[in-house]
């Protein structure tokens, strides 16, 4: 299935999707050095983002959670691409300053954890493979 969306950074990935139904925060959401999500209002609280595609439908909190992102590329702790529902301000800058592939304007509700997909940031494509 492909999906179309809108290039927030370019780039591309594959892997296997991690899917959060909550918006996420990585100011003391998700820690920096191991890349295990904290929070524990998450609904993937204990669920490490490293080398994942990351699925959330949108970001929430501090603008630090930018600095935070890109601290979780810094350590090999982040995931391969973000796909949101609705891009902000928060995740888009941490996911500049990192280089992670991002895409928005995705109907997220098509993904759960576990599916492998392609992500063409470039073309703001995403297919979901299995």
């Amino acid at each position: 299935m492909r999906l179309r969306g809108r290039k927030i950074v370019g780039g591309r990935a594959r892997g296997i999707v991690l899917v959060s139904r909550k918006p996420l925060s990585f100011l003391g959401g998700v820690d920096p050095e191991n890349g295990v999500v904290i929070d524990a209002e998450s609904d993937i609280r204990g669920e490490s983002i490293r080398d994942r595609i990351l699925v959330f439908p949108r970001g929430k909190g501090s603008t630090v959670g930018s600095y935070v992102i890109y601290q979780l590329k810094k350590n090999g702790v982040a995931p391969k691409a973000i796909i949101v529902g609705e891009a902000e301000t928060i995740v888009a800058t941490g996911a500049i300053i990192a280089g992670i592939p991002m895409v928005d304007k995705i109907d997220i509700s098509r993904f759960r954890s576990g599916q492998r997909v392609e992500v063409n940031a470039d073309e703001g494509e995403v297919i979901i493979v299995e």
